[in-house]
């Protein structure tokens, strides 16, 4: 089947992409098949892991490579072999791309619909592989294709530049906090005030948690956190006695810093006996370390999280839909990808950029 677009959109060629020098060009998506879904793009939320991946931070990058995995837009093609979605339908595409279960694959975490640990394939929005053959490309793009198991209906409600960093971000921090069992009673941290620990402290009060602690190194984020819903935060930087001030009064830590460097034995003493520290930022600095005495002696458990999958990214949608969940988003033009990269870098987004392609 002939189509009338074209699949093209902001391509690194080489680690230098990562500086805001990403080219304009056509790419060809993965070859076409009836479990598949073409999306006009509207939206495309700018995460961190689109910087790792271009300048090959986490490993070296299959170039050329369309970066973008908070992909919001218009279905303009359905595979029959779809059901859930139809042409017309507001869609959007997260992280994920493709697990064994889209070749009838029986590994035990897609059965067990954890698709987003499958053992036997993973490909990744961009960067990645199909089983087809065919490479993936993500949303800085006009159009992109993806099988329908990883594509969502965006609930009616919700906006679609509200919705487009959530489909990584967002779910980043609300698969941990739901599944380790953030609700009523509890009292969660959150470290890290950014782009996905602001849907932190968003998610934990939407979930009911009883208390929610904003943790960052400066204070000059305070005045946000309180406004998104925290009930207190803790500058690491600038109070000497912070750690000793708040020793084992969380039940649950959600850490979203991407860097070595963190004092996580600190941090780890801020949980209750029994608590848990969920890691979900993935330096790219060095080894993330913690003395094994302070597990041991606090009786606490150490965790880490990817994404979510499927049926928790719905699970997720309808939430923020229901709540009314607005994250803080800046919109800026396609047409600036190279630019909004850059000042993603540089910490001026407060607290997520969203690509918006102007028709």
């Amino acid at each position: 089947m002939n189509t009338d677009y074209k699949f093209e959109g902001w391509v690194g060629l080489d680690a230098s992409a990562a500086e805001g020098k990403m080219q304009w060009q056509e790419f060809e998506p993965k070859p076409w098949e009836e479990t598949d879904v073409d999306i006009k793009i509207t939206h495309c939320g700018i995460c961190g892991s689109d910087l790792h991946t271009l300048r090959s931070g986490w490993g070296p990058t299959d170039y050329p490579c369309c970066v973008g995995h908070e992909i919001v837009g218009t279905a303009v093609r359905v595979g029959s072999q779809v059901k859930h979605i139809k042409v017309g339908d507001r869609v959007g595409v997260g992280a994920q791309g493709e697990s064994c279960l889209s070749r009838k694959g029986d590994c035990e975490d897609c059965a067990s619909g954890n698709e987003q640990y499958c053992t036997k394939h993973f490909s990744g929005t961009y960067n990645g592989q199909f089983m087809n053959g065919g490479k993936s490309y993500g949303g800085y793009a006009r159009y992109n294709r993806s099988p329908a198991h990883f594509t969502f209906k965006i609930p009616d409600g919700l906006d679609s530049a509200a919705a487009a960093p959530m489909m990584c971000g967002g779910v980043t921090v609300y698969n941990p906090l739901r599944h380790y069992g953030c609700g009523p009673g509890k009292t969660v941290g959150i470290i890290g005030v950014g782009g996905l620990g602001h849907f932190g402290v968003l998610f934990a009060k939407a979930l009911g948690a009883d208390k929610v602690i904003a943790i960052s190194r400066r204070s000059d984020k305070r005045e946000d956190a309180l406004k998104m819903g925290a009930d207190k935060y803790i500058a690491t930087a600038e109070d000497a006695n912070w750690a000793a001030e708040n020793k084992r009064t969380l039940d649950l830590i959600v850490c979203t810093v991407s860097s070595s460097k963190m004092p996580i034995s600190d941090y780890v003493s801020l949980l209750k006996r029994d608590g848990t520290f969920v890691q979900v930022g993935a330096p790219e600095d060095g080894a993330l370390t913690i003395p094994a005495h302070v597990l041991v002696m606090n009786g606490v458990k150490l965790a880490g999280s990817l994404i979510g999958s499927p049926e928790v990214i719905r699970e997720m949608l309808q939430l923020a839909a229901e709540k009314k969940i607005q994250p803080w988003v800046e919109q800026r033009p396609m047409k600036e990808a190279n630019k909004a990269i850059v000042d993603m870098e540089e910490g001026v987004a407060r607290y997520r950029y969203v690509l918006v392609n102007e028709n």
